[in-house]
């Protein structure tokens, strides 16, 4: 068969990087950067760090609304699909990569797989929500990592086949947790020791859009206790700048403000640290896998099952409520939510599968 996979941000490109080699081992795959991350440190190193295929298609579509980006991707797309001809498009997770990529394949006609069905944090002024449960609608075969997602699934009577693999990044956490745990070069460059500081990331539109909000953020921030490592995305940084928050930022004592980290940095510097703290949906469930404490800068996530474990605290922006979450103990277990190391495989297969049930050449 001959899949066209779609990617456009750093959690697909590490997807990605877990089902593109099993996956070319028994098809050919076409792979699409959308460039929806078009900055180097959210984008090349990541091909770089975790050995994944160049790709054969750069669109270059960065920048804008979500409205207007995910225009330029489908006007893009269209063409794309007719010269190329796949049997089958893959999508992942709940970008307007995503939507584009399977919007404009099932207008095509061609059987979409979504990696990464059926995740909700029922929160329709997410632009990641919408994507996500459109996205489940146009697809014929959803993949996905836990029962909970395959329940929301079964819950909204979605046309298409359903299957739990697991979740890919649990494949990607395994192989590269314990070099990330040993690798305490990624730390000393920050100064800090394993166990006593906050990784913080935070770059949601709702968050940081919102001057008002960001605001709040920048308060949170100052109350936390130190020493804190904050990349900062280039979305944050620009609405620092231009609300005139960034100094205020750069005064808060304890505060490492660094650029966007690759994949391999950012591991290490996840896998041991005393917390995260984030808006990330990546992150905290990276944070989970690595068995550190998140406190998440939402009301609501679609990784639910890493709340009701004990593992993740929402506190949206409220500041007492992040103190109180981070002098709180982890709890003794943590289950295994995701898989167990092998959804990639799980993933080829199924996508095989289709040549049963759709009729498309192998």
């Amino acid at each position: 068969m001959k899949i066209l996979t779609v990617v456009g941000n750093r959690p697909q490109f590490i997807k990605a990087a877990a089902v593109s080699g099993p996956l070319r081992a028994e098809h050919e795959e076409v792979l699409v950067h959308t460039g929806q991350h078009y900055d180097d440190s959210l984008s090349r190193v990541f091909f770089t760090e975790l050995g994944l295929a160049r790709p054969e298609r750069e669109l270059g579509i960065g920048g804008g609304s979500n409205t207007s980006q995910t225009a330029r991707m489908l006007a893009a797309l269209e063409p794309l699909l007719s010269e190329v001809r796949p049997d089958a498009a893959l999508v992942y997770g709940d970008t307007n990569s995503t939507l584009s990529g399977a919007l404009a394949a099932a207008q095509a006609g061609i059987p979409v797989v979504h990696v990464e069905a059926g995740m909700r944090s029922f929160d329709r002024a997410m632009p990641e929500e919408l994507n996500r449960v459109l996205a489940d609608h146009l697809s014929d075969l959803l993949l996905c990592a836990s029962e909970v997602s395959a329940a929301n699934l079964r819950n909204e009577s979605v046309a298409g086949r359903i299957e739990i693999v697991g979740d890919v990044m649990v494949d990607v956490a395994l192989r590269s947790q314990p070099t990330a745990r040993a690798n305490v070069q990624a730390l000393r460059a920050y100064g800090v020791e394993p166990g006593a500081y906050l990784l913080c990331t935070a770059h949601r539109a709702g968050n940081v859009d919102d001057p008002a909000r960001l605001g709040m953020l920048v308060e949170l921030l100052e109350a936390l206790p130190g020493p804190i490592v904050l990349p900062v995305h280039p979305r944050t940084r620009a609405r620092l700048t231009e609300t005139g928050l960034w100094e205020e930022l750069e005064r808060i004592d304890g505060l490492q403000l660094t650029e966007p980290l690759g994949y391999v940095e950012f591991s290490a510097l996840v896998c041991q640290a005393r917390a995260v703290v984030t808006d990330s949906g990546g992150a905290q469930k990276e944070a989970y896998l690595a068995g550190v404490p998140c406190v998440t800068l939402r009301a609501n996530t679609e990784w639910v099952e890493t709340v009701t474990t004990g593992w993740n605290t929402l506190v949206d922006l409220d500041a007492q409520a992040a103190l109180a979450a981070l002098d709180s103990e982890p709890p003794a277990e943590r289950p295994e939510l995701y898989g167990d190391g092998h959804a990639a495989e799980r993933c080829v297969a199924a996508i095989g599968s289709l040549a049963e049930t759709s009729g498309v050449r192998r």
